[in-house]
Order: C-alpha cells, then sequence, then structure tokens
C-alpha cells in the first residue's frame, strides 16, 4: 500500500480551503497544463490538446492531435503511421489521430507556466460559487463578523470567504459596531462585481423584521400564523399585522409568547425598537380602530372618493396625544400598515365640524332630526369646552354619540350619490351605440382647432365625447379654447351622426344541420324479417340531408340486397360528412339535389332502395 505523495497531499488541501469541488479544481489544472504546453512548444490554437492530471500522482499527460504522415518533419503536428496505428489501429496516411504528446521534463516547465493560470481559475471558481450561494440566499438572514466599520459603511465576512457590505442607511440609527462583533443582518442585493459578488445586507429593512418573526415564531414558520403587513421605522417603532389560518389560534399571543418571551429576543435584536403586535382584520374599520392602538379608539369613519381612501379617526381628549404619537410616528406606520390615509381627530374637534355640517346643509339636518335636535345641548358642551370649564363623562359621550350619527349619514350619502352616479353613467352608456367607441374622432368634421383640443383633452373616439357630453357637458364646455361657437360646431357634428347598422346574423339552421356530427343524430329503426342480419341505417338527419344535398353516383337501379352490403359505406353518406371530393365538385358548378333511400318493402319483405328526387319520387323495386 503506497502513501499519497505531496502533490496528492496538497491537491485535498485546496479542495477543503477553497471549499469548491473536485471537478472544479482537475478542471482548472488540466486547462492550465494545455495553456503551457502551448506556450512550450509554441503550438497553433486551432490543434486539439487535451490533458489528463492523475489526482494521486500529479502525473500530467498531454494527448494532442496531429496528422498521420510517412516522414515526421515537424513533430508537434506530425505522427509516423507505426505510432499512429498504436491508438487507433484503422489510421490511415493523411488521417488525423491523438495522440499522447507529453514533453520531456515537461512537470518542471508546466509548474512554472501554468501556476498563474491555475491560480485564476481558481478565483473565478470561487467568485461564481460565492454569487450562485448568496444569490440564492436574497431576502433571507446571514450571520457574519464585523471586519472593518465607518459612518459610511460597515463591511461583515460572510460564509466562503465572501465580505457584506452593511451601508449606513441600512443600519439601525442607534446601534455602533465594533470589530469582530457577530451580527445578523438580511441579503438585500447581490450584484455581479469585477473583485466578486457584491452583496448588500441590510438591518433596517422591514424583511428583517419578517425573517426575525419567523425563526422566533414556529407558528409562522410552519404557516399557521401569516404576517400580512409590516411598518417599521428602524430603530424607533414597528407594526406587524398577523392573522391565523386555523381555528382556535390566538395569532398576537403566539407572536408575544409566553411572558413576552418571544417579542422580546427580536427587541433586543434590534436594540430595543418598540414592536406593536395587531391582529389583521378584513373589515377596514376594525383594522384601522386596532393599527392605531395602543390609543383607544370612538369611531372610524371611511371615505372613498376617486381612488383617495381616507379615514377619520375620532379619539377621547386623553388618547389624541398618544394616537398621534411622537412627531406622528404611530399615525404614520397605522397609515403604512393598512393603506389608508388617516387623519385623528378629538371628539371635541370632530363634534364641532360635525355641528357645522349640520348649520350649513339643511337638507342634512333634515335626514337627522335626532341630530339636529342635541345641537343645542351640543353647543353648550362646545362652549364650555373652550372656555375650560370641566365637562362630564356624560357629555363626551353625547359628543361622541352626535359625532357618530352625522358622520355615518353623511358617509351613506356619499355612497348614495356614488352609485346614483353609476346609474347615470350605465344609462348614458346603454343610449350610445356601441359601434361609436371604435369609430375614431377622425371621422367627424369638427374644426381643426376644436378637433385638437379634444384630443389634447383624452377624447380618443366618438363614443368617448357621446359619453361626456351626455354625463356631463360642462367638461367640454369648460375645455381651455371651447366656446359657444365651438361646442355649436360639435353639437351639429354630433347630431349628424350616422352609424352603420349591424346585420343581424341569419339563423344557422342549415348549418347547424350539416354540422351535427352523425353520431349525435337519431337513427329511425328499420323492421327487419327474421333471420337476416340488419343492414345499416343512415341518421334521419343524415339521410334527409343526403336527398336535398348530393346525388350518389355510385346508387345504380336495380342494385340487389347482397351488391348494396358490398358497396363502400361511403355512398350513405351525407353531403355534411361527405369527402373532400364531393367538396371539390361543389365548387365548380351546383349539383343536383337527389339521394338514395334504404326502405324496407311489406309486401316483399326485403330492403329497398329507391331514389328521391326534388321534382317527386321515382321509386323502383330491387329484389334480391
Amino acid at each position: 500500500m503506497t502513501t499519497k505523495n505531496e502533490f496528492a497531499l496538497a491537491f485535498n488541501e485546496v479542495l477543503e480551503e477553497k471549499q469548491l469541488s473536485r471537478d472544479i479544481i482537475l478542471g482548472a489544472i488540466e486547462s492550465a497544463m494545455v495553456s503551457a504546453y502551448r506556450r512550450a512548444v509554441n503550438a497553433s490554437t486551432a490543434q486539439h490538446v487535451e490533458a489528463k492530471v492523475d489526482p494521486e500522482t500529479g502525473k500530467v499527460t498531454i494527448f494532442a492531435e496531429k496528422e498521420v504522415v510517412e516522414d515526421v518533419q515537424e513533430d508537434k503536428t506530425e505522427v509516423l503511421l507505426e505510432e499512429a496505428r498504436k491508438v487507433n489501429p484503422e489510421a490511415q496516411l493523411g488521417d488525423m489521430v491523438i495522440v499522447e504528446s507529453t514533453p520531456a521534463d515537461f512537470g518542471r516547465v508546466a509548474a512554472q507556466t501554468a501556476r498563474q493560470v491555475i491560480q485564476q481559475r481558481i478565483r473565478e471558481a470561487e467568485r461564481f460559487a460565492q454569487m450562485d450561494y448568496f444569490a440564492r440566499q436574497t431576502g433571507e438572514i446571514v450571520s457574519g463578523l464585523v471586519q472593518a466599520t465607518n459612518s459610511q459603511t460597515t463591511t461583515v465576512g460572510l460564509d466562503m470567504k465572501a465580505e457584506g457590505i452593511l451601508p449606513g442607511n441600512q443600519k439601525i440609527p442607534s446601534e455602533r459596531f465594533k470589530l469582530h462583533d457577530r451580527i445578523r443582518a438580511v441579503v438585500l442585493e447581490v450584484k455581479d462585481g469585477s473583485r466578486g459578488p457584491q452583496i448588500i445586507l441590510s438591518r433596517a429593512h422591514r424583511n428583517f423584521l419578517r425573517r426575525l418573526l419567523e425563526n422566533e415564531v414556529p407558528e409562522i414558520y410552519h404557516g399557521i400564523v401569516e404576517i400580512r403587513a409590516i411598518a417599521r421605522e428602524p430603530g424607533a417603532r414597528a407594526k406587524v399585522a398577523v392573522s391565523a389560518t386555523q381555528q382556535g389560534v390566538d395569532p398576537v399571543g403566539a407572536c408575544v409568547g409566553v411572558k413576552g418571551v418571544r417579542i422580546q429576543a427580536i427587541v433586543k435584536e434590534l436594540h430595543d425598537e418598540k414592536i406593536d403586535i395587531i391582529q389583521w382584520d378584513s373589515d377596514p374599520v376594525v383594522y384601522i380602530s386596532k393599527a392605531i392602538s395602543p390609543a383607544r379608539v370612538s369611531g372610524v369613519y371611511l371615505n372613498e372618493v376617486e381612488g383617495n381612501r381616507t379615514a377619520t379617526v375620532v379619539v377621547m381628549e386623553d388618547q389624541l396625544s398618544l394616537a398621534i404619537g411622537r412627531d406622528g410616528q404611530n399615525a404614520r406606520l397605522a397609515a403604512k400598515l393598512t393603506g389608508w390615509r388617516i387623519d385623528i381627530k378629538s371628539v371635541v374637534e370632530a363634534a364641532g365640524d360635525a355641528l357645522a355640517k349640520l348649520q350649513k346643509d339643511s337638507e342634512l339636518a333634515a335626514a337627522l332630526p335626532t341630530a339636529a335636535e342635541m345641537i343645542p345641548q351640543i353647543e353648550e358642551i362646545l362652549a364650555k369646552k373652550a372656555e375650560n370649564r370641566p365637562v362630564t363623562p356624560e357629555e363626551y359621550t353625547a359628543l361622541g354619540q352626535f359625532v357618530d350619527r352625522v358622520e355615518r349619514r353623511t358617509t351613506e350619502i356619499k355612497e348614495e350619490a356614488a352609485r346614483a352616479d353609476e346609474e347615470r353613467v350605465a344609462a348614458a352608456r346603454a343610449e350610445v351605440p356601441s359601434v361609436a367607441f371604435a369609430m375614431p374622432l377622425e371621422q367627424m368634421e369638427l374644426k381643426e382647432h376644436v378637433f385638437n383640443i379634444l384630443v389634447e383633452a383624452g377624447f380618443e373616439t366618438v363614443g368617448d365625447l357621446l359619453m361626456s357630453l351626455k354625463t356631463d357637458a360642462n367638461r367640454v364646455l369648460g375645455l381651455p379654447g371651447i366656446g359657444p361657437k365651438a361646442m355649436q360646431n360639435i353639437e351639429e357634428q354630433v347630431a349628424a351622426l350616422k352609424f352603420p347598422e349591424v346585420p343581424a346574423e341569419a339563423a344557422p339552421v342549415l348549418v347547424a344541420a350539416e354540422e351535427a356530427p352523425a353520431e349525435a343524430a337519431e337513427v329511425e329503426p328499420v323492421a327487419v324479417p327474421a333471420g337476416e342480419e340488419p343492414v345499416p341505417q343512415k341518421p334521419a338527419k343524415v339521410q334527409k340531408e343526403a336527398e336535398e344535398e348530393v346525388e350518389d353516383e355510385n346508387a345504380k337501379d336495380g342494385v340487389s340486397l347482397d351488391e348494396l352490403f358490398k358497396m363502400k359505406p361511403e355512398i350513405f353518406q351525407s353531403a355534411a360528412a361527405g369527402d373532400e371530393e364531393e367538396d371539390k365538385k361543389k365548387k365548380g358548378k351546383k349539383q343536383k339535389k337527389k339521394g338514395v333511400e334504404l326502405v324496407l318493402d311489406e309486401e316483399l319483405g326485403e330492403v329497398v332502395g329507391r331514389k328521391k328526387h326534388k321534382r317527386g319520387d321515382d321509386g323502383f323495386e330491387v329484389e334480391e
């Protein structure tokens, strides 16, 4: 048993150090040996050269493609026939064969020449492996040691001898790092740089908090609890909305843990960043009320106008500062979490706004008689508050009820108006022919400046213009450059419009009969005498079409029953199921509409064929 030599030991050491596969290192060495051979013998790049390395002994063998000749003039490109036949017994003069061409003392030459190539190939393979590994880690948490840090960036040593960069804007503002500190961060982005992969890390991104929750809370990792939204201001405060995917699971309790042990581990990792865990709800009112926590909410009133979603949140006086938060932080995070623009008011401020609405809008006051009766009481309470006199809890409750009545009724009026607008638009759309939306505006003989104004305003088709005139004529009249004369020109052209009528589609009775599959047609039963085999009958629909459409040229007068059985089945098929030859004949000329019908003659007790013409029936009997 032989021990491994120095090459094998060095080879295994490189494998362990570079953390690369055996094939990658061998490929790099063999490629370097090929380059060394070409450089040593000055071989052409067009010549095929291979190198084989024994990983146990380190022996290098070079194989080169050479031409088989009788007399060798150039050793690096030619080989004798005898030598070639040692490799390929069937080699002939002029053939190209691959033979061993290892030069003398090639090991020393290769070691000197190939070192730089080997190092370069190993570095390239190392960079590729790093790039591939960390590209798969994007969005996941990695840990490493701080190698260097300053006010702009922090360099972190990661696995596979890679380096990650933690920019200053991706750090938690309150944290400071020292050399050799072990930190965790999420891989934000991986770029391919000239000196290896550039790995951007982050501790301020909301996904860092998401991954920490997944690591600390098994219910989130296994999908029992789902994170619906995260809003975060790094180092200060974060809000997380969670929901349960299974019945009987408390999502908030699962995230907090017993005595807060789970959430405290995350808070410690984030340098005492406060985290609010709230339960997600499909009802925006309930969801927004919980998102404003820890403040208690008296009422939430939604307003959606043209995609602008605004929620008015009413809280008691003592909860106002808590709801808004320091520098508006709590309200800002709640808005990010829910996706609604949030307007927070105290109950006194909201009552003053509601009172002003009632006093200005007589229709609203008439619709709310109970709220209108409370106006003197509300005015008295607001006056006491303005004079800094104490307000009782009962009076605060009255203010809240008043605000709730007015805001709810206001919301209902807006919803009814929105529904009325939709119905009005739908009615106008029904009056405009559908073909108008396919007609470009150029088809109207408008004045040039009027046409240009309408196109710039976004009117592309005649239908767009008609819809705008029917729903809101002032929109067209209000366009810059559109006056009474221009409006008159538009109205004249609209009155002169003539829309092409869409022809009504003919009822496809005949086509349906032609296209009906034969197997779906009904077959009329035919009585057959005892002891005889039944004759294949055509479906009723197909038979009728055959009688009206196609004349069977193979059918002859005086055909016996045996001959009928010998005939091809195509002669009984209809024109709808006919072959391609019949279709080609139809294109040239119209054929007479004739057909063959098989019927049972009760007197003879046999099946006979009859030829039918459009003018009348010329029946004939065929006896066996």
